[in-house]
């Protein structure tokens, strides 16, 4: 039996098989739309799949390196199919597992755009849609086909149990999805805790740079060829540049999570000391709704996480920022400051008038100086 390996050599050596890169270090940029076979006889004999030349939608090594080393990173994992965004990464995978009729669980404290989609697109499609509060244990109907999970929450950082929501949905033969974009493979080994899929907006850690869209999903063997399937049935893929950034990511992102893990925690302590700040929503930190989940089932913490301003202007207090940027997505190496305003149904958000932090890979004391002045100025 192969030893496993640590992150570090997981993410130096994924996807550098010879087959992949011949005598390169690393794997190249294959572009293709039209692969050539040599008869009609060897057209006809291929099929899809990693390591097969047939079409651009099936990728090229460039592609499989990626998927093959994404897969490494999850024990138990049967492999990864790429999306062109983690957005189209959760859509696809939720599609591939439902049926009209079927009822989807989704905790109430998903990412928005991932809720929207199930209460429009699904609902178009008979799919029933139930929220659940995340830090409960869903109730099963025997309509549920599926639960999807998100740990921590996207706005609330909620941690949820997700070993025991997956080990009841599995005695109950119920498809369990987590959206584990925040911690990575690295931080909580999803597949090994019991999920069937685990989805990952790639654009975050993974890429790491702010430069390049893609989302994955890697499942185990009862549901990764379905998912596969269903992603190039539906056109989807992503171009061999984008697949290439994120390998290239790959190998610095142990290095780049243990940086802004420490500077996330640094900043989110000194966050818990200032008088204008109420509750400091961070997994790692006692007073964060599910801490008790993250410290039993999490080897560490990223980047992002989220602060309540007690009184004041929010959205002045960040504009008065210079070293956190104002915009969407995060896990770049850039820190950013967005005001949110959770939105609910059958729970309620565990703290108001919240901002939300992305910390970056600058010096923490530079950013701390940075929300001091800021905070000063909103009294």
């Amino acid at each position: 039996m192969t030893k496993a390996k640590g992150h570090a050599t997981a993410l130096a050596t994924g996807g550098r098989s010879k087959a992949w890169r011949g005598r390169l270090v690393s794997p190249p940029v294959e572009r293709a739309s039209t692969i050539l076979f040599d008869s009609v006889a060897d057209l006809e004999r291929d099929s899809p799949g990693l390591g097969t030349y047939r079409y651009g939608l099936q990728g090229t090594a460039t592609h499989w390196a990626l998927a093959e080393a994404l897969t490494e990173l999850e024990p138990g994992a049967a492999g990864t199919a790429l999306f062109p965004s983690g957005l189209a990464a959760i859509t696809t995978a939720l599609l591939a597992v439902l049926s009209p009729g079927d009822e989807l669980l989704v905790p109430d404290s998903a990412y928005g755009p991932t809720r929207k989609f199930c209460t429009t697109t699904l609902k178009r499609f008979g799919v029933a849609t139930r929220f659940y509060d995340p830090l409960q244990l869903p109730e099963i109907t025997e309509h549920s086909r599926a639960i999807l999970l998100e740990s921590p929450g996207s706005l609330t950082m909620e941690v949820q149990d997700v070993p025991g929501i997956a080990t009841m949905a599995r005695k109950r033969g119920i498809v369990t999805l987590l959206d584990n974009t925040w911690a990575t493979p690295l931080f909580f080994p999803a597949i090994a805790a019991g999920v069937d899929i685990t989805i990952l907006a790639a654009t975050k850690y993974a890429g790491g740079h702010a430069d390049v869209m893609l989302g994955a999903v890697t499942a185990t063997s009862d549901h990764y060829e379905r998912v596969q399937a269903f992603a190039w049935g539906l056109g989807q893929c992503v171009s061999a540049d984008d697949a290439w950034l994120v390998s290239r990511g790959l190998r610095t992102m142990g290095l780049r999570l243990s940086q802004h893990e420490q500077g996330a925690l640094q900043i989110a302590h000194w966050l818990n000391e200032q008088s204008e700040v109420g509750r400091v929503l961070h997994p790692a930190l006692p007073d964060c709704p599910g801490h008790e989940y993250w410290k039993r089932d999490f080897s560490g913490s990223t980047g992002l996480f989220a602060f309540e301003l007690k009184d004041g202007d929010r959205a002045a207090m960040i504009d008065r920022l210079q070293l956190f940027g104002i915009g969407y997505s995060w896990g770049g190496f850039e820190s950013l400051a967005l005001l949110v305003d959770p939105y609910r149904t059958v729970s309620a958000p565990p703290a108001s008038n919240l901002v939300r932090l992305h910390v970056g890979l600058e010096d923490p004391d530079d950013l701390i100086a940075d929300l001091a002045a800021a905070l000063r100025m909103s009294r």
